[in-house]
């Protein structure tokens, strides 16, 4: 049997797909025949193929996941994917960072993402529909990084938890999966790629550059499409093989 890799009949909410990795995901679901609900947090909806609507949410504030959701099973009532991928970098040096941005990095990047599936699944279940939900998570869940403790923790619980939904939800006929990317160039990551570590970072992944957010699309299409049905659990790297060798190039 040839694997399925369409997504034409699906509908996928995709969190953070304002820009950078969120976008190019959003891009590849559209490109692959799915229909897709675009959110950010302010502003005009991005630059997208075809009119999508694009939803304005702040998912810091109480309750803002679960009317998320609503709204976007009110748009497209077949809705069946999920990409929680709305996530943000608030860290300072360890000795230095105040509470306030460690509670923002842990509620935005863990607890958002917890509820917003919590809400999806919720729906999916009280409609009796299977479906399939991918976390961006990161290789900072796995190998910590300079002055990125909150962070680093953050996504390290986003990596357990994507395991752990995929045991809860398996009853319900809904796959969990995760994609963990390493240095992908997005606005969030520009502040800290600077120029002059370019040249170290290109040495210690073995594909010789950083990653750019298309990079990403594929594995996440994969993993919410039929081609994926026996995959749940799982995080999948996307890192040029940066955390393959110990050393890089020299």
């Amino acid at each position: 049997m040839t694997p399925d890799f369409s997504l034409a009949g699906h509908a996928a909410l995709v969190t953070g797909s304002s820009q950078g990795i969120g976008l190019a995901i959003a891009r590849g679901i559209h490109e692959a025949g799915g229909r897709v609900v675009l959110h950010g947090k302010a502003g005009a909806a991005p630059d997208f193929p075809v009119a999508t609507p694009c939803l304005v949410a702040d998912l810091l504030e109480a309750g803002a996941g679960a009317r998320l959701v609503g709204e976007a099973f009110r748009i497209f009532p077949a809705l069946d994917l999920l990409v929680c991928n709305a996530g943000s970098f608030f860290d300072q040096p360890f000795l230095e960072i105040a509470r306030e941005n460690w509670d923002r990095t842990l509620q935005l990047n863990v607890s958002a993402n917890y509820f917003l599936a919590q809400a999806f699944a919720r729906e999916l279940v009280a409609r009796q529909r299977p479906g399939a939900i991918v976390t961006t998570c990161s290789t900072n869940g796995f190998l910590p990084e300079e002055n990125s403790t909150a962070y680093d923790t953050s996504k390290g619980a986003l990596v357990m938890m994507t395991r752990t939904l995929a045991q809860a939800l398996a009853p319900h006929a809904i796959r969990v999966n995760g994609i963990a990317p390493g240095l992908i160039r997005t606005p969030l990551s520009a502040g800290a790629i600077s120029p002059d570590k370019i040249a170290h970072y290109e040495r210690k992944i073995l594909q010789g550059r950083l990653g750019e957010p298309e990079d990403c699309a594929g594995a996440v299409v994969f993993l919410l499409s039929p081609a994926a049905a026996y995959v749940t659990g799982q995080i999948v790297t996307i890192d040029g093989g940066l955390t393959v060798g110990q050393i890089g190039r020299m």
